[in-house]
């Protein structure tokens, strides 16, 4: 592609209807699979159109006191106690962590429209504390860990990827991408790696993409049915998961540019999250 001045073109897939143009200072680009989109090649540069509006965001990071209450609660994990700290819990762990969703807010639109962000108390991007005690053998009533999703606007209907932060006391990181899927939407990924093998190995093995993230998850021990299991891809293929984490250090969850930091990270997996997108045919 033929740079325009001092200026590359990112082109970012929205839907099959259309896309969007955004003018970026000329950085290192890597290329985005195209999956049958209305254009041959796209760029993501390391340089991003939120940077210059990441100043109007109030989220100062996270303080110790999160980590202090999830220490406390591994070590209290009943409901008295909780309901005994519950203004501790709201202060120092919802309040801070329903700012943080307010403030990556925007900038995620910026990325991608399709991805929510909600600062609901209830049903929004905030996971629950309360754990589902029903049918498994773990009877604690609370998880121990902050976990915030961004689900695609399609999550409710189909198994989409989406980006998430976890905050816990042993480990905290960035994910992306899908965990467990279904087996009729797992065979459109590898589907999709198969048919466009130089596409996949592209996004997976970009130096940016792989500075930031590693890919994690459970496989197979054997090729999937169907699937060839000298093909070149074949560790891939036999991934239940397409997840890629990024570690994040508990410092990190307390700099005033935590937002700055986790954007970086949701851009470096754009083109990974684009080709899961486009594998299971829902916008980008």
């Amino acid at each position: 592609m033929k740079p325009r001045s001092t200026y590359d073109i990112c082109l970012l897939s929205h839907s099959c209807g259309g896309l969007r143009l955004v003018d970026i200072p000329r950085q290192t680009h890597y290329p985005i699979f195209s999956l049958g989109c209305p254009y041959t090649d796209s760029f993501l540069p390391n340089s991003c159109p939120w940077e210059a509006h990441l100043a109007e965001h109030t989220f100062e990071g996270f303080t110790p006191e999160l980590v202090d209450f999830l220490e406390d609660l591994m070590d209290h994990n009943n409901r008295e106690w909780f309901h005994e700290h519950k203004d501790l819990y709201e202060v120092d762990v919802r309040g801070p962590a329903l700012s943080f969703i307010r403030a990556i807010k925007p900038h995620l639109h910026e990325l991608s429209p399709h991805f929510l962000a909600s600062d609901k108390k209830v049903g929004g991007s905030l996971m629950r504390i309360h754990r589902d005690v029903r049918f498994g053998k773990n009877k604690k009533p609370y998880k121990t860990n902050v976990g915030i999703q961004f689900r695609h606007d399609m999550g409710k209907d189909i198994h989409a990827p989406g980006f998430y932060v976890h905050i816990s006391p042993s480990s905290s990181f960035v994910g992306v991408g899908m965990w467990r899927p279904d087996g009729p939407t797992l065979r459109k990924v590898r589907d999709a790696i198969v048919e466009y093998t130089e596409d996949w190995l592209a996004v997976r093995d970009d130096p940016t993409f792989t500075e930031y993230f590693r890919l994690d998850g459970d496989s197979l021990k054997r090729a999937p049915r169907g699937f060839d299991k000298d093909h070149e891809c074949i560790d891939d293929l036999k991934r239940k998961s397409f997840i890629a984490l990024q570690e994040l250090d508990e410092e990190e969850l307390y700099e005033d540019d935590f937002v700055e930091k986790v954007m970086a990270s949701f851009w470096a997996s754009a083109p990974f999250m684009q080709f899961l997108c486009k594998a299971i045919g829902v916008a980008f």
